[in-house]
């Protein structure tokens, strides 16, 4: 499985990196896991929350 930062998230969303944290601050948006100090998203809940979208589905409250 593929993990990319928050970094790597923002630029796939091209979005600020403070953006991604502020959506994992306030539980919307992909879900991120904290490993030691570092969050990362796991490939597969970018995707899961890109069909989320795409359905217009409300799952984390960003869509439409």
């Amino acid at each position: 499985m593929r993990y990319l930062t928050t970094a790597e998230v923002a630029e796939r969303y091209r979005t600020a990196e403070s953006t991604v944290r502020y959506w994992l601050q306030i539980e919307k948006g992909p879900r991120g896991i904290k490993i030691g100090k570092r969050v990362l998203y796991a490939e597969a809940e970018l995707l899961r929350y890109e069909r989320a979208l795409n359905d217009g589905r409300d799952e984390w409250g960003l869509a439409s």
